[in-house]
């Protein structure tokens, strides 16, 4: 009698690949306004709304996230090729020290606060990391990247420029 473990395999498969395909690179946002949000961390402060006018590319990331780690080189080498991108990356940490510490160690000189509260990443409904968005001048999302990227490949850098 394996026809009701199949049945259910049949029926929760597919439910399954569908939720899956709703982190894809053009989520429901994709079109709309980013949600505005204001974090700080008693170091530095984040207001969305103060980079309107600006191409934003909106990181979530933390210190302990493999994926996190594998893609902050190439971000990095983004900030430093395009500085007229504002890169902000919101870090989920909960511990300032272990978040200073990686900060430091690491050189990271683009736009970055702390927000263990996940108060940003919860208003893009963001709840793996890394996740960014590419918002236009207008404050609008035009893209999300789901997990980490190369940010100098030639396709991002080529799509980056055009806008």
């Amino acid at each position: 009698m394996r026809f009701p473990g199949f049945l259910v395999w049949v029926v929760l498969a597919p439910i399954a690949l569908l939720a899956a395909c709703n982190r894809g690179a053009h989520p429901a946002q994709t079109g709309k306004p980013a949600p505005d949000f204001s974090v700080s961390d008693g170091t530095t402060t984040v207001h969305l709304a103060n980079y309107r006018g600006q191409v934003v590319l909106l990181n979530f990331w933390a210190t302990w996230c493999g994926p996190c780690l594998e893609e902050m080189p190439s971000l990095l080498a983004l900030h430093h090729e395009q500085p007229n991108l504002v890169i902000l990356a919101v870090s989920i940490d909960e511990d300032p020290d272990a978040y200073s510490r990686f900060i430091a160690r690491h050189h990271v000189d683009l736009i970055t606060v702390r927000d263990p509260e996940e108060s940003a990443a919860r208003l893009f409904h963001t709840d793996m990391w890394p996740e960014t968005y590419l918002i236009d001048r207008n404050g609008i999302i035009r893209r999300k990247f789901v997990g980490p990227q190369d940010w100098t490949s030639p396709e991002i850098f080529s799509y980056l420029k055009s806008l």
